[in-house]
């Protein structure tokens, strides 16, 4: 059974440049998870992102939305995955905030 986490990061960057900061840094959001091999796919459709990756021998799939003044990701954690969603919540949200913030 999959553990789904929702996160929400607040930016004001508009929808166009969120969007393109995901873009550039998706991999850099996915190493956050531990045991993420790099293996996966990613699809964009309008500004919603649908991927999956491997990750320690399980598939974690989500989607990532790109709104206005907000990004927004919900992720189905799969078994043991599951049991550290708290932690792995955390870890996304700071490095999803480190790659919003407005420079």
């Amino acid at each position: 059974m999959a553990t789904p986490i929702t996160i929400t990061i607040p930016h004001q960057l508009g929808r166009a440049e969120a969007r393109r900061r995901i873009e550039a840094g998706f991999a850099k959001l996915l190493r956050q998870v531990p045991g993420s091999g790099g293996t996966g796919s990613e699809r964009w459709e309008g500004d919603r992102l649908t991927f999956a990756a491997g990750v320690m021998g399980q598939t974690i799939s989500g989607v990532i939305d790109v709104l206005e003044t907000a990004v927004t990701m919900e992720i189905q954690l799969p078994g043991l995955l599951g049991m550290i969603a708290g932690g792995l919540s955390d870890r996304l949200r700071k490095a999803g905030q480190l790659l919003l913030t407005k420079k």
